[in-house]
């Protein structure tokens, strides 16, 4: 079996690690908060002190971390992962951040003899925990098919997008149209809401119709019941629509839907709902039309 090293162990790394663990990868994994790591010590997990601790003497090493700045941290320095791996070695990428940054990664992995694949994902805490993810992969089509075990491992299904730096452009594409099909939803329930429509037949209606959507499926419930439980949360959101503001920004492509949906998602974040789920960008209409999504009224 291959041995992994795993850093990240956030809201969809974790559980990515559980799975790794139960098909039985050697697995080390190392968390910047280090309190994370013990539940999956307890599942035979090895901890690292360091990125490079993590990386070294691994077959393939896999980040799941935040944005930019933090994969910078993780992979440059003297204790970053990029220290610790050798000839050989793959590294995925599973982290949602700009396709310039992954092809500049690419290129460091290379140069000291390892491949690299910006492999970011879509499906959110529960695919993570059930082993459903959906992976976009940018780089060698030939590194894609040696790490397919492990893929099949963590998700359902791997799309190979093309070169690297590919992976992460469809996964900006894609949460663009997710931020904008969430907030779809979020408007028809203010129109059935303020009207005094019955909230939950409002959603049956919206799941049958031609409305219907994964956004409907995955957070229609979430916003009638207010619960923002964090599956995929509003901050991280407005990240990756910031990101894709700026890839469409760089390459000429006319984009107002994306931008009204980031300014949206920015007053969330301002308003204070960054840590809980995307849905809870509903509060923001709700403070326009001066009720909760079902009737009742706000203070």
């Amino acid at each position: 079996m291959k041995k992994i090293g795993f850093i990240g162990l956030g809201t969809m790394g974790a559980p990515m690690v559980s799975n790794l663990i139960k098909k039985g990868y050697k697995t080390a994994v190392y968390n910047r908060t280090a309190s994370k790591a013990a539940p999956l010590a307890e599942e035979g997990a090895s901890i690292a002190a360091t990125p490079r601790e993590a990386a070294k003497g691994q077959d393939v090493v896999i980040t799941m971390v935040s944005d930019d700045a933090s994969i910078s941290a993780v992979y440059e320095g003297p204790d970053g992962l990029l220290a610790g791996i050798g000839k050989g070695t793959t590294v995925i990428d599973s982290s949602t951040i700009s396709p310039a940054f992954s092809k500049k990664l690419a290129g460091q992995v290379e140069e000291l003899g390892g491949t690299f694949l910006d492999a970011p994902v879509t499906g959110s805490k529960p695919a993570a925990i059930d082993g459903t993810l959906v992976f976009m992969v940018g780089g060698p089509a030939e590194t894609v098919e040696a790490q397919q075990d492990i893929f099949d491992t963590l998700g359902k299904k791997v799309l190979h997008m093309g070169e690297n730096g590919t992976g992460s452009v469809a996964k900006l594409a894609h949460n663009t149209i997710v931020g904008i099909n969430n907030l779809a939803l979020i408007e028809g329930f203010a129109i059935a809401s303020k009207s005094g429509l019955p909230v939950d037949a409002f959603l049956e209606l919206v799941q049958l119709g031609s409305a219907g959507s994964k956004a409907a499926e995955l957070k229609g419930r979430k916003i009638i019941e207010h619960n923002f439980d964090n599956q995929f949360s509003l901050s991280l959101m407005l990240k990756d629509l910031k990101l894709a503001s700026s890839l469409t920004d760089g390459a000429s492509i006319p984009s107002p839907m994306l931008n009204l949906t980031k300014t949206l998602f920015q007053s969330g974040q301002t308003q204070g709902f960054g840590d809980e789920d995307l849905s809870s960008v509903v509060k923001v209409y709700e403070q326009w039309i001066g009720q909760k999504i079902g009737g009742e009224k706000l203070n």
